[in-house]
């Protein structure tokens, strides 16, 4: 099976032909949703979309590691990570995708 990535071009052209703006200002419109988005993130907000899921930022703490290869410990610094958590609708979505 051959995978497809789903790209700002992509997105900017299906609001193009959905909802009717110009190539440019669908490009604007998808520019402008993915930096509200981001700036939110950034800020440690949660996001929130409704029946596609949850974008939340995690602080995780500092901790030793260990390499796998050599058994060596090795200290982890303290880092934020971005999770997504998708709705019930969404896991049910790609489920069902996965029958076809």
């Amino acid at each position: 099976m051959q995978q497809k990535t789903l790209t700002r071009m992509d997105l900017s052209e299906a609001v193009f032909r959905e909802v009717g703006l110009s190539r440019n200002e669908s490009a604007q419109l998808v520019e402008r949703v993915l930096e509200e988005l981001s700036d939110a993130l950034v800020r440690g907000e949660q996001v929130k979309i409704s029946s596609f899921g949850t974008f939340s930022v995690r602080d995780k703490a500092a901790r030793v590691g260990r390499n796998p290869k050599t058994g060596q410990e090795v200290p982890i610094s303290p880092r934020r990570v971005l999770t997504f958590r998708p709705s019930h609708l969404m896991k049910e979505r790609v489920a069902d995708g996965n029958k076809s």
